[in-house]
């Protein structure tokens, strides 16, 4: 009986011992903090969608107090983020930096030798999947896709696209609605989406491929009319609008909305980093601004976010490739 009892003493102790050991090796782990305000890097200018939202994760960070150090967001969408993929490539190894990403990261040095292997880059987290809708001025006779296509090739090549720059997401939509209508446009760049929904709305363009997000609150007071949806199902927010695949075209186009760090970023950093991105995920107010534009939150973090990228950079790859 005494043997039983100095036995489970010892075997309590050591579990008592283990326990302090592994949360004393988890406090070690996770004892990295930034020294220092931490830049955000976004890939596009002020005032469109990946800048809004961006800003918004600054917000949302700095009211949950999911950093101790200030989130400072510095745009820099020169080059279709070809600026943002440089800037980044030179902080190999700092952990004071993160990137917000959108399909340019893997589009624009397909396009262009930049001297950029994403390949090389730290993922942290994808915080959504966001769509894409084809906009017309709400002043436009224009009501159906079949509307939109006529008046296209009525115009001659004279049709205003207006979008956010060649090699861009929505250009990329655009050259598959010309491949699949056989229609040409006019595209007209702007430094960002919010710039291109404000000449949408001032009717300097005829019509633009636009995030919901950059283009709901002049929809919502009735100055724009979405046409049709390129996702797999009608969007919540928009139910009276169909999808191109229902009408039999097969158009279908996602944007990932990512943070992603420097080469070389010390492990400790990347889990904070991490963790504080997945808080940030599990927000209520990140998921009712996700869903209320239209986007679809989608974690994901690690090789699986990676090995994401690189299977979106061949997709890209192919797309480009097919609309040459």
């Amino acid at each position: 009986m005494m043997y039983n009892k100095l036995t489970k003493k010892i075997a309590v102790a050591a579990i008592s011992t283990a326990a302090l050991l592994a949360g004393a090796a988890q406090a070690v782990a996770g004892d990295w903090k930034p020294q220092k305000p931490v830049e955000l890097v976004i890939m596009a200018g002020q005032g469109g969608g990946a800048d809004r939202i961006a800003r918004l994760f600054q917000s949302i960070i700095q009211k949950e107090n999911l950093s101790n150090m200030p989130i400072l967001p510095v745009n820099k969408g020169g080059g279709s983020g070809a600026e943002a993929l440089r800037y980044l490539k030179d902080k190999e190894g700092d952990a004071h930096v993160i990137m917000a990403t959108l399909n340019s990261y893997y589009t624009t040095p397909l396009r262009t030798d930049i001297g950029v292997d994403i390949e090389d880059f730290t993922p942290l987290a994808r915080m959504a999947m966001d769509t894409f809708v084809l906009w017309v001025n709400a002043d436009s006779d224009i009501q159906t896709l079949d509307d939109y296509v006529a008046a296209v090739k009525a115009a001659g090549g004279s049709w205003k696209m207006g979008g956010t720059g060649t090699g861009q997401e929505d250009s990329l939509v655009t050259a598959m609605l010309e491949k699949e209508f056989g229609i040409q446009h006019t595209y007209v760049p702007f430094k960002g989406g919010g710039t291109v929904a404000k000449n949408l709305v001032g009717n300097h363009i005829n019509a633009t491929v636009n995030n919901p997000a950059e283009q709901m609150g002049f929809w919502q007071a009735g100055k724009v009319r979405p046409i049709v949806a390129f996702t797999p199902e009608r969007l919540a927010v928009f139910p009276d609008v169909p999808t191109a695949r229902e009408l039999g075209h097969d158009i279908v186009y996602w944007m990932q909305r990512s943070f992603v760090a420097p080469k070389d970023m010390p492990a400790d950093a990347v889990a904070y980093y991490t963790e504080m991105l997945e808080q940030l995920g599990a927000t209520s107010e990140w998921q009712e601004y996700a869903s209320g534009k239209a986007l679809v939150a989608d974690m994901l973090t690690g090789d699986a976010l990676q090995n994401y990228f690189l299977n979106e950079r061949s997709k890209h790859a192919e797309i480009l490739a097919s609309i040459e």
